[in-house]
């Protein structure tokens, strides 16, 4: 292949300086290949937003150049935004078995099944997307059927790894493709693009494994009903607690939409394996004896409307969490989550419960879907790549990724840590960066994509702090005077009849107000600026508060 005119970029729009959100782009020329297409779950900043998605205006620009969307597993940080994706942009999407069940349970929510083109994968599919040819090879993660990507270009083998660990024993038998990495770095990888969740640990990541004895031994243990959360993707830990309850002699409840989905689809596609008879609905929970029920449940992370949340706060309708039950936290705190997690802690404490919680070493209920820095090192060491760029993790992540990379040979010029929208370029099989496209997030509220920006939300921050004050007033439009008025409103700001004083002396300084503008200015925006300007030294000399104004102007 002629590889002096063919240019081939690569790029993030979404997972740099970022957990979640993930979607990583490889263009050559006039060919545009996608890789996952996650959300992010909003901090307590971004008040009412429901999810972050990607900015993806480049990709709409080049529309005609997208050949393809491919997904490396089904985690919401790679899968979440691909309905709002399909809706700005249709393309093809290629995935495995298990992905594609779990992308198709978000494309009938959102209506979008029978207008999207999907296509099942696995690790010995080849494709040809234009002048990009990929190939792939199976990784070990939390969840079934992990890919990673070679794209096959002009330039040279580029590698993605998606999400991965060397899980030597794998719960579900799908042992990684090393020695596919291994012939990769033989034939030469021009770039590595790998992950970095675990790269500040040292080590290497335990195997799922591991996992099942101590979920049995705590089984063995519970006098009454066991309550346990993991996350709804992780089927292997589903399968191991499921195992666990047949030794123990329980039966299974399922609690939480997202389980229920998950482990449905699971089952259909033949990767979770559940006896006839074990599962039984959440109404028949109270009907059993306490000593013979496991509850699978959804909320690991304190999400406020799952059902562990609901559990701990006594809100869920049909079950309830009594002294001497068990509750198991069977997966790590995604960083930032530590303190809802902590008030659900708090809160089953106090219902009487017996709560094993805490980091997988201590509890041994959980083990992370990441490589340990040994592992990462492993990776580098198979594909031996010319440049590298760590990807999927917050900066300190990235650059302890560097730092591995650079003690196993590559070179600290060839290693890029870049930004979302930062493109590295590759010509003559020689990598650059200098350019960026526009890249940032779109906030998801309600039905609306990308209808909240940063001044309706440095509005809700303002609303929230220091509430709000609505002033009705009425004109005359022959003469400018007050006809009705000034009426006042407060929502979060004072409470009327405990500072009726304030509220009178809002009133009359708007009297005020309008009785000087009407002989100089008639002009109602300049008249609300006045009003509005005026109650704010007002209201700050006497309460120190600033809450939103909100002048309404009547004329009869």
């Amino acid at each position: 292949m002629n590889t002096t005119n063919t240019k081939v970029s690569i790029f993030a729009l979404g997972g740099i300086n970022e957990i979640g959100k993930n979607m990583y782009v490889i263009q050559s020329d006039d060919d545009i290949v996608v890789i996952d297409c996650g959300s992010k779950f909003p901090d307590e900043t971004l008040l009412g937003i429901d999810l972050i998605i990607q900015d993806i205006s480049y990709l709409l620009e080049n529309e005609d150049k997208v050949r393809a969307l491919i997904i490396t597993h089904g985690h919401e940080d790679h899968i979440g935004g691909i309905p709002y994706f399909l809706k700005q942009l249709n393309v093809p999407i290629y995935a495995t078995n298990l992905t594609l069940g779990l992308i198709e349970i978000k494309l009938k929510e959102h209506g979008l099944l029978r207008s999207t083109q999907l296509f099942l994968i696995d690790s010995d599919s080849k494709l040809r997307l234009g002048t990009i040819r990929t190939s792939f090879f199976r990784v070990n993660h939390s969840i079934p059927d992990c890919l990673g990507i070679a794209f096959h270009t002009s330039q040279g083998t580029i590698v993605h790894t998606g999400d991965f660990k060397f899980d030597m024993t794998p719960v579900d038998e799908q042992y990684p493709d090393i020695h596919k990495m291994a012939e990769l770095g033989q034939n030469g990888v021009l770039l590595l693009l790998s992950e970095s969740t675990n790269a500040e640990r040292p080590g290497f990541t335990p195997s799922e494994r591991k996992i099942a004895e101590h979920v049995e031994e705590a089984f063995r243990k519970a006098p009454r009903k066991i309550f346990i959360s993991t996350f709804a993707s992780n089927v292997h830990r589903v399968q191991t607690i499921v195992n666990a309850a047949i030794k123990t002699n329980r039966k299974l409840a399922l609690l939480g939409r997202s389980m229920v989905n998950v482990v449905s689809v699971a089952m259909d596609r033949g990767y979770l394996n559940i006896p006839e008879g074990m599962l039984v609905d959440q109404n028949e929970i109270n009907t059993m004896n306490p000593e013979n029920i496991v509850i699978l449940c959804t909320g690991s992370q304190g999400e406020p409307m799952a059902a562990l949340s609901r559990l701990a706060s006594s809100s869920y309708r049909q079950v309830e969490v009594l002294p001497e039950d068990t509750v198991i936290f069977a997966a790590g705190p995604i960083p930032g989550n530590e303190k809802s997690i902590t008030r659900i802690i708090d809160n089953l404490f106090t219902l009487g419960a017996h709560v094993i919680y805490g980091s997988g070493n201590v509890t041994g209920m959980h083990v992370s879907g990441h490589a340990c820095q040994e592992e990462l090192k492993l990776m580098l060491t198979l594909m031996k790549p010319k440049y590298f760029i760590p990807i999927h993790g917050e900066y300190r992540m990235l650059h302890h990724h560097q730092l591995l990379a650079e003690s196993v040979g590559v070179e600290r010029k060839n290693i890029f840590i870049i930004q979302n929208g930062d493109v590295v370029d590759v010509e003559n099989e020689k990598a650059i960066q200098t350019r960026s496209i526009e890249a940032g997030n779109v906030f998801v509220d309600g039905f609306g994509i990308g209808d909240v920006g940063e001044i309706i939300l440095r509005d809700r921050k303002l609303l929230s702090e220091d509430g709000m004050l609505v002033i009705v007033t009425t004109l005359s439009k022959a003469n400018g005077k007050i006809i009705s008025g000034p009426d006042t409103i407060s929502r979060g700001f004072v409470y009327g009849p405990e500072s009726e004083e304030l509220i009178q002396e809002v009133n009359q300084n708007v009297r005020s107000t309008v009785s000087k503008s009407k002989d100089t200015n008639r002009n109602q925006r300049v008249l609300k600026q006045n009003i509005k300007k005026s109650l704010e030294k007002l209201l700050y000399s006497r309460t120190k508060r600033k809450p939103m104004i909100l002048p309404i102007i009547i004329e009869v």
